[in-house]
């Protein structure tokens, strides 16, 4: 099985700062608009049983993108050795057909109309480095790997692995609200999943 890079968070430990957001924009010089990584906030319930549940989002490196299949100018590819999708700009025509297509509102597109997202810091892990989001999180909560190791420490965090048509690279650790209706199955994950299986 070839090599394939990814994604593990855990929402337990996120304390919404945007550290790794703001982190991946000045890193990578992305210009005001497009976000490579977003911190989301879902509230759900109603009082006293409310809950906020947390998730950063990124490009999930899938190992059957969506958006390389539908991309008519071949911008978007799947690095053999690492498993990390990446696009090259200079193909990119911004017909934004890959942006229609990923349910994780991944690709984003700047001033210039060319499709750009997150490429797992390419740069800064060739430097030996982690990625920018990662090495920036104050509360521990983002980590990445090769997903046979990030599969242990999902088991041992109780995370569930993102499925679907396009079987994003990543594991998610959920917030558990004793109680609260919902506790066992994160509702804004279970709309992400629902939007991806229902894709054309």
């Amino acid at each position: 099985m070839a090599k394939q890079l990814g994604f593990f968070l855990n929402s337990r430990r996120c304390v919404q700062c945007h550290s790794c957001q703001v982190a991946c924009k000045l890193v990578h010089k992305v210009e005001l608009g497009p976000t490579w990584r977003k911190v989301l906030n879902y509230w759900e319930g109603e009082f006293p049983l409310v809950a906020n549940r947390t998730i950063s989002l990124s490009c999930f490196h899938c190992a059957r993108p969506a958006c390389l299949e539908i991309c008519p100018s071949s911008a978007i590819s799947k690095r053999k050795e690492d498993g990390v999708v990446v696009v090259d700009r200079n193909e990119c025509v911004g017909c934004r057909n890959c942006e229609k297509a990923c349910p994780y509102g991944a690709p984003q597109y700047g001033l210039d109309g060319k499709m750009q997202k997150c490429d797992l810091c390419l740069e800064r892990r060739a430097e030996g480095k982690e990625p920018a989001c990662v090495a920036t999180c104050p509360g521990e909560a983002l980590a990445f790997g090769d997903l046979a190791e990030l599969e242990q420490l999902a088991a041992k965090k109780h995370a569930i692995k993102l499925t679907g048509k396009t079987e994003p690279s990543a594991f998610v650790a959920l917030v558990k609200h004793q109680g609260h209706p919902s506790a066992d199955i994160d509702p804004f994950l279970q709309t992400l999943q629902q939007k991806e299986n229902g894709r054309q």
